[in-house]
């Protein structure tokens, strides 16, 4: 493992994403189990399944805690199970021992999204904000749905995806869907959370890891804005770290 600490961006590049999978899960689990972490946020995607898989596996007492989904695709069927909702249900909500009513989620249809999400921040402030948000990190930079151009204070809100979002959500769903609207919580909110962690695998994720931990930090890369952030923890297997400048 090499690690790094650019500002108080707190970098972890392990061999692979299975030993860096082990890190990140070390770091959450003492996240959650601290006694003052009460409200958790969660991304869906491929990329943090199985970490939330190996917090389960451990059988931590997690049944005091929020969970808050991140974001949601837009005109996908309620009851697709691959839909953010659906999936962080199984992966997270039922496998962490959350009862249901401490979880929240987000409407995938077009109709119910906007007001979906303003009720959704809303929830999270009379909570009293994020402690814990997991996050992964889109190929062009974006947190969540907030694409390149997103602004520092942008609220809750149903935007259009770029072209490279678009097709890895066709991706995601084998080709029956393709979304192209999201649903999103805002930069304002995830950038208050105390604790971030984001991860990052892959020669394909090498480019956005470059700007997010080394380029200038501003809307361009929403995951730039992260740079100054109290607590991040970045975890990263070599592949993801290739264009880092030094990562030593």
């Amino acid at each position: 493992m090499t690690a790094r600490l650019i500002g108080e961006m707190n970098l972890s590049i392990h061999a692979n994403s299975d030993a860096a999978n082990a890190a990140a899960t070390d770091c959450l689990a003492t996240w959650l189990t601290t006694p003052t972490t009460h409200n958790v946020m969660v991304a869906a995607g491929n990329t943090p399944l199985e970490l939330y898989r190996r917090i389960g596996e451990r059988g931590l007492k997690l049944a005091r805690l929020n969970i808050f989904a991140l974001d949601e695709y837009v005109s996908v069927p309620l009851d697709e199970p691959r839909n953010c909702a659906n999936l962080m249900r199984r992966c997270v909500q039922q496998a962490w021992g959350i009862p249901p009513a401490q979880f929240h989620t987000v409407s995938s249809l077009d109709a119910d999204a906007l007001a979906s999400i303003q009720e959704h921040e809303r929830k999270i402030a009379k909570a009293g904000g994020l402690d814990v948000i997991i996050l992964g990190l889109g190929q062009n930079g974006h947190l969540g749905f907030n694409e390149p151009g997103s602004a520092e204070d942008s609220a809750g809100r149903l935007l259009d995806l770029e072209t490279i979002s678009i097709e890895a959500n066709r991706k995601w769903f084998g080709g029956d869907y393709a979304p192209a609207k999201g649903v999103t919580v805002g930069l304002q909110t995830i950038l208050a959370a105390r604790h971030v962690l984001i991860l990052a695998y892959g020669s394909h994720k090498a480019a956005a890891v470059k700007e997010m931990v080394e380029g200038p930090r501003g809307p361009h890369c929403p995951a730039s804005l992260l740079q100054g952030h109290p607590d991040t923890r970045v975890f990263l297997d070599e592949a993801g770290a290739t264009n880092l400048s030094s990562k030593s």
